[in-house]
């Protein structure tokens, strides 16, 4: 899932973004507002996780844009966490709220519950032939053995059973599985989908469709 973090205090913007990325989520970082309405005018962000007091162009009016368009969930983050805030910023447009300072864990389940809403519904646990993903516990299995993936694999492999046996062309898989730094001419999808194979072991799972990408059987 593809998440942009906008908060400008830069050591914090810093620890939540390692924390989501060792959750599996792609994060791309802004430090102001006008910044983060530059990113979202060219990537379709699945969850923007937004402070409110923000230079240059206040969160607020970053809530209200991203409402407007409605392609993105979007979870306020602020230092109060009063009655009145929390009814400010839903009103605003905000899918959720969340006031600092904040349990990590409860940051990491709300911007996945958020990142589920903004796609098609999935069911919560993906499943073909003998694998079995479960994204909320971050747990993937094939015939009951536990399968030690990277986050990037886990989240390749997600995509793939998402899918039900489309499709995935690999630039689909470098929007929502890597992060705005990703290089687009990367050999990295084609790694990971190496190592993921080999992980999964045999029968093989996943089929190279030649020019269009990778699809689970």
């Amino acid at each position: 899932m593809r998440v942009l973090l906008v908060e400008d205090e830069e050591p914090l913007a810093g620890y939540i973004m390692v924390g989501l990325r060792k959750h599996g989520f792609a994060v791309d970082v802004a430090h102001d507002g006008r910044t983060a309405l530059d990113k979202c005018a060219v990537t379709a962000y699945d969850v923007v996780v937004l402070d409110r007091d923000l230079p240059g162009v206040h969160g607020d009016a970053v809530c209200r844009h991203l409402a407007r368009r409605g392609t993105s969930r979007v979870l306020m983050l602020t230092a109060s966490d009063a009655v009145e805030d929390r009814v400010a910023g839903l009103t605003l447009g905000a899918d959720d709220y969340l006031g600092k300072p904040f349990a990590f864990s409860e940051l990491v389940a709300r911007v996945g519950a958020l990142a589920r809403r903004s796609t098609p519904a999935r069911p919560p646990v993906l499943r073909a032939a003998d694998v079995v993903v479960d994204p909320a516990r971050r747990i993937a299995e094939r015939g009951g053995r536990l399968l030690h993936l990277t986050p990037k694999e886990f989240g390749v492999l997600e995509e793939l059973l998402a899918a039900d046996g489309v499709v995935v062309s690999a630039e689909m898989l470098l929007d929502k599985v890597w992060d705005e730094h990703a290089d687009p001419f990367t050999n990295a999808i084609r790694i990971t989908v190496g190592t993921l194979r080999r992980k999964l072991g045999d029968p093989p799972l996943i089929d190279t469709v030649t020019g269009a990408g990778y699809r689970i059987r």
